[in-house]
Order: C-alpha cells, then structure tokens, then sequence
C-alpha cells in the first residue's frame, strides 16, 4: 500500500508575522503583547521567541519584507524602456494596489514606521532613503531627455512623490468607510499629476 502524501508543515514563523499585522493594526504596536501575538496566531507564547527576540524584531521583520520588495519593484520599473511619469505611474500603482490587497500591513508599516516619530523611523531611515532614491533616478532619467524640467531637484521630486502617496494612503487608513475600487483607480492618476504636472510645468 503506498504510503498517504504528508500534510504540509505549517509555516509557523509565517503565522507569528500574519497575526502580528492583525494585532498590531487593531491595537497599534506599543499598545500590544508578544502575548497578544501568540494568541492571534494560536502558538504558544514561547514560539514567539523563538523566531524573533523581540516584538521590536517582529515588526522590522514584517516592515523590511514588504519595503524591500518596493524597493525591488522601483528598480525593475526603471529599467523599462518608458518615459518617466509612466514609470511613477506604475510605482503609484503597485502602492495603491499594496493597500488594496493588505490594507492592515500597510497600515502598520506607514503609522508605525515610516511617519512614527520614534526608534523605527531613524532606524530605517536608510531603508526608506534607498526608495527615495531609486525614485529620484526615474525623476533624474526624465529631466535628461526633457520631459521633466529641472527646477526642482530630482531627490526633493522623488520625497514629494513618494509624500504624496503616503498622505493618501493616510486618509485611506483612517476613512470610516471602504474605499471603492474607481477611487484606486483615480488616485494613481491624481498622484501622478500633482507631481509630474509640476515637473512639466
């Protein structure tokens, strides 16, 4: 008789991080427990130490993970053969669409990391200056073939863009109601004009 095909093991590390973006957008990070954590997630509250030293740890992990992979995707964009508010385009984009698909991680990412006055924020500060200046190369890349004009710096250009998005998302996490898919739609193409219209003009 052929031996039954073994259930997959859980991830258990991936469950700790999953429960972690639940509880710390319900409570907000300082207000929550590692304790709180490892119930979310249905693991004994030792697990939760096991794979990460702290609750500080959890949520640099869960921060580093997603940002590295916009990091990733600015590169890529910018190595497209498109003119430069395409590419923004295309990066206001795949933000809106983060939010769209994980609301609650990018809601701990954005309040508890990059606008916290706190630990996170200075110690991520080169992290978040990489995006800005993989941004500023696009800006950069369209002020080379004239499509931008070059009264503002390409680093100021890439921080108010990437400003812009940050305040939507913002008023996103904190709207009472959904948020319809036309309004994620408008709001690339509103991101985009606020600053690339100011480029151009």
């Amino acid at each position: 008789m052929a031996a039954r095909p073994r259930a997959p093991v859980p991830d258990k590390r991936r469950i700790i991080l999953d429960a972690a973006v639940k509880v710390f957008a319900r409570q907000g990070f300082t207000q929550c427990r590692v304790a709180d954590i490892a119930d979310e997630a249905g693991v004994a509250y030792g697990l939760v130490y096991h794979y990460f030293r702290s609750k500080d740890a959890v949520l640099d992990t869960l921060f580093l993970e997603r940002w590295e992979v916009m990091v990733e995707v600015i590169g890529q964009v910018d190595q497209q053969d498109l003119p430069a508010r395409e590419k923004l385009r295309y990066v206001a984009g795949f933000i809106d669409d983060s939010y769209r698909h994980d609301p609650d991680l990018m809601k701990v990412i954005i309040v508890e990391v990059t606008r916290a006055a706190n630990s996170f924020g200075r110690t991520h500060m080169p992290d978040i200056q990489r995006a800005y200046g993989r941004l500023a190369t696009i800006v950069e890349g369209g002020m080379r073939t004239g499509e931008f004009r070059t009264a503002v710096t390409p680093a100021f250009a890439a921080m108010a863009f990437y400003g812009v998005i940050e305040q939507v998302l913002t008023q996103w996490i904190f709207a009472e109601g959904p948020i319809g898919d036309e309004e994620f739609d408008r709001a690339k193409d509103l991101i985009v004009e606020t600053v690339c219209g100011g480029l151009n003009g």
